[in-house]
């Protein structure tokens, strides 16, 4: 595992280097895994980190990216330590599968998010918002944990939308359960990437063990019910159980169809429910511009309840998830390990060298946005979008990797928001402000509580 480069043409390069003992690297990654990544990425375009003699390289300026993850993409795969983060739970699926297995499972879902057919998924979205609207009216006031809230809507959309309404499936069990998997992921990457054995043990393995054993049974469950049901229903399992390789002709296995039902859960409600979420927040922090969203609403809805074809019509809420995203990427590191040698901003890449993209960095890199920490969602309105960089912003990744779901994210959470601001006002419990913390996902460190009262 190799990054050649002599430290002459390091320093001739602007390439900045820096080192950081395991012990400290460990307990820094055991707190929270955004505290151990190095300052300098915040304002370096290439950083080379030294840890106990292994060499990884952050990537944060956007050609760089882009000639990584977009040219260089077939030298690239995801690393050993994505598969012993993620693999236990979601497989071998379109998430975490390489080469010609993730080509053929992309190819089969992608008729599934064509812009028809998810313009025809928003009167569920609308419902399931429409139900969190009336739950929290009813509550009086009660505290809410807005990001149980808003995984609890999404959840219920993915239900509708891609399961055709599976009521068996114990929301709130399954939420808990993607909860108690990802919590000590903290230890699993710290323990991969400082080459510890895995037989070590760590807090929480034995519930996230179990956590993946309840998640993938009930949902084989759900897969076999299904294959023995005499109709279709013409939703996202129907498209896995109906798949098959162009190149073999071999049909998905149960076991496959639960590794990308899996991948679609969490991948399709945690990280849009997380965006929600510090959505919700920022708008709570930023009245002003809260005001400017409803107004928006207003004036496309004419007060009434919003319409499945208006919700392509609020540009401004639209900037205000996407600035909400920039600040607070739910996935926000992007991890690759070197298949095939390359060289990237005048280093040559050796097999097996890993690669990051710091998304949560490169989206406040000091000389890629002014005011980098300043909530402003002016800076995604189309006018203002056109001089910046494509790989700048990258909150569903890059390349022919990035995320399938991105257009149907983005649409959810535009009509959640435009179902619930009109009615809705939420006001933080606390004046401390939060900290995000990396649990694969960029989850609050402690719940962003809130109360919903009527707007005025």
């Amino acid at each position: 595992m190799t990054i050649a480069a002599k430290p002459e043409h390091l320093a001739a390069t602007g390439i900045a280097q820096t080192s950081r003992s395991p012990i400290g690297l460990f307990a820094a990654i055991l707190r929270n895994p955004l505290t151990a990544l190095p300052p300098e990425i915040f304002r370096e375009k290439m950083v080379l980190a030294d840890v106990g003699g292994k060499q990884s390289l952050y990537v944060c300026d956007p050609p760089l990216i882009q000639e990584a993850l977009v040219r260089q993409a077939g030298h690239l795969n995801k690393g050993e330590i994505v598969h012993k983060v993620l693999g236990p739970a979601l497989g071998d699926g379109l998430l975490t599968a390489e080469g010609a297995h993730w080509r053929w499972q992309r190819q089969s879902v992608a008729a599934g998010f064509q812009h028809e057919r998810l313009r025809g998924f928003l009167p569920a979205m609308l419902a399931a918002a429409a139900d969190t609207r009336s739950r929290w009216l009813a509550d009086g006031g009660d505290a809410l944990d807005i990001g149980h809230e808003m995984m609890r809507t999404t959840f219920a959309i993915i239900v509708e939308t891609m399961l055709s309404g599976s009521a068996n499936l114990d929301v709130a069990k399954v939420e808990r359960s993607i909860t108690d998997y990802l919590e000590p992921t903290s230890f699993v990457f710290a323990y991969s990437l400082l080459g510890m054995p895995e037989w070590l043990p760590y807090p929480g393995r034995s519930r996230a063990r179990a956590a993946t054993a309840y998640l993938r049974e009930s949902l084989g469950e759900l897969v076999a019910t299904r294959r023995g049901a005499p109709t279709q229903r013409g939703d996202l399992l129907d498209m896995l159980l109906t798949a098959s390789d162009p190149e073999t002709g071999r049909a998905m296995q149960d076991g496959e169809i639960v590794d990308n039902l899996l991948t679609f859960i969490t991948a399709g409600h945690e990280t849009t429910a997380l965006g929600l979420a510090w959505t919700l927040y920022l708008l709570a922090r930023h009245r002003d511009v809260e005001e400017q969203v409803v107004a928006e609403i207003a004036a496309v809805t004419g007060g009434v309840p919003l319409a499945p074809e208006q919700v392509m019509a609020l540009p401004f809420t639209k900037a205000v998830f996407q600035e909400a995203m920039r600040l607070y990427p739910p996935a926000p590191v992007i991890t690759r390990q070197v298949e095939k040698p390359f060289q990237l901003g005048g280093l040559m890449l050796g097999e097996g060298s890993v690669i990051y993209v710091p998304i949560q960095a490169v989206h406040r890199h000091e000389t890629l946005w002014e005011e980098p920490d300043r909530f402003d969602p002016r800076r995604f309105l189309p006018e203002a979008g056109r001089a910046r960089h494509r790989y700048a912003y990258l909150p569903f990744g890059a390349g022919p990797r990035i995320c399938i779901g991105s257009a149907f994210a983005t649409m959810e959470a535009v009509a959640i928001l435009a179902s619930l601001l009109p009615a809705i006002q939420l006001e933080p419990l606390s004046t401390r402000a939060p900290e995000p913390a990396l649990k694969v996902t960029l989850r609050p460190r402690r719940p962003l509580r809130m109360r919903a009262r009527p707007r005025r």
